[in-house]
């Protein structure tokens, strides 16, 4: 099978005709015009300063809360080593991003997913957990557009989550990649902008509206926190990326990222919309929320069809998905995410056919 015949739900990145390549030419050139000696140098560990400046500005808090990092993922990597020993509870989703299973797991510490509902996780099964004694670090939270599942948390939740990270003493790690990346709907404001009691982190990255390349995400955090983050920092690697940092800060102050936003949410609206359309004919017995927003949609397929089998015959019929399992403790073995930005519309529904059609095959 050839990388031109594969139809691709796997990765969560968008396709190239979406991604601003000119502006980022542009950008680069600016970069290098206006700051060459910044561009060139080690920097430091907290990343670009002028990036990190429109960053606070951006959430409307000061500089010195902020760090900019390779992408996000580097960005959770630094707050879980920093908080999470061997042996400490943490609560995640229930599914959650795999690599946050992973890392989590990798550090030793005790992993309690919360059920995934259509409007974000379920705080009355976390209350009852934390009344029953659980004492977790942190609750690593996805609000918007979630991956895998692709719901948004509510105004509602939002608010209880903050009162029971006040109430039971934990860090709600709010992960929000996707925030951007709205096809219908009001923006909700974020945790990070309600919150009154210092608990809660925010991280975010270029990735989704910029291009994956880059590799710039950030952390926005007390103060205290991130400068104890940055100097672990500086030992890991001195500073980040200066150049790809510089790009960015030049393609945000120009406005060319909104302009890109608004590119990528109107090419992902239609084909989360081609998508879900697609599932409705040729996969009736699927069921699934549909996004507002983001790059996932999250199936559950009927209980006879095993993706552990399915996964192998997918491929072998030109289409890639990821299993429902790869994101949870136990459990989604009936299940798939389905990544929608990297694939054109028409190949959409040609994807979907061949994903029917394994389907059959293993159900037979």
């Amino acid at each position: 099978m050839t990388a031109e015949q594969l139809i691709s739900f796997a990765r969560g990145a968008p396709s190239l005709d979406i991604i601003d390549v000119q502006g980022l030419k542009a950008a680069a050139a600016r970069a290098f015009d206006a700051d060459p000696a910044g561009v060139t140098a080690y920097g430091t560990s907290v990343g670009y300063v002028p990036l990190r400046k429109w960053i606070a500005e951006k959430h409307g808090v000061d500089a010195d809360q902020v760090i900019v990092t390779n992408g996000s993922l580097q960005a959770d990597a630094f707050l879980f080593n920093h908080l999470v020993k061997a042996g400490d509870d943490v609560i995640v989703e229930k599914p959650t991003y795999d690599r946050t299973l992973l890392n989590l797991q990798n550090l030793g510490g005790k992993v309690h997913q919360v059920t995934i509902e259509p409007d974000g996780i379920d705080v009355a099964e976390l209350k009852g957990m934390l009344e029953a004694g659980l004492r977790p670090k942190l609750a690593h939270i996805i609000p918007n557009y979630q991956n895998p599942a692709g719901v948004t948390l509510s105004l509602e939740k939002r608010q209880a989550l903050l009162s029971l990270a006040v109430e039971y003493g934990f860090t709600i790690f709010e992960d929000d990649p996707y925030v951007d990346i709205r096809f219908r709907g009001e923006a909700l404001p974020s945790m990070l902008s309600m919150d009154t009691e210092n608990v809660v982190v925010h991280a975010s990255s270029f990735t989704k509206t910029v291009c994956p390349g880059v590799r710039v995400g950030y952390l926005v955090g007390p103060a205290a926190l991130i400068d104890a983050i940055a100097k672990k920092a500086t030992n890991l690697y001195i500073s980040p990326g200066m150049v790809s940092e510089a790009i960015v800060h030049q393609f945000c102050v120009s406005g060319d990222i909104e302009r890109s936003v608004q590119t990528v949410s109107t090419a992902l609206a239609e084909r989360a919309r081609v998508l879900a359309a697609s599932l409705r004919e040729h996969i009736p017995g699927a069921t699934f929320t549909e996004p507002d927003g983001g790059y996932f949609l999250w199936v559950d397929l009927p209980s006879s069809v095993d993706v552990d089998k399915l996964f192998p015959a997918a491929m072998k019929k030109g289409v890639a998905v990821v299993k429902g399992s790869d994101f949870l403790l136990d459990g989604g073995k009936s299940s798939v995410r389905l990544a929608f930005s990297a694939v054109t519309v028409d190949q959409i529904d040609e994807g979907v056919r061949r994903l029917a059609a394994a389907i059959a095959e293993v159900s037979a």
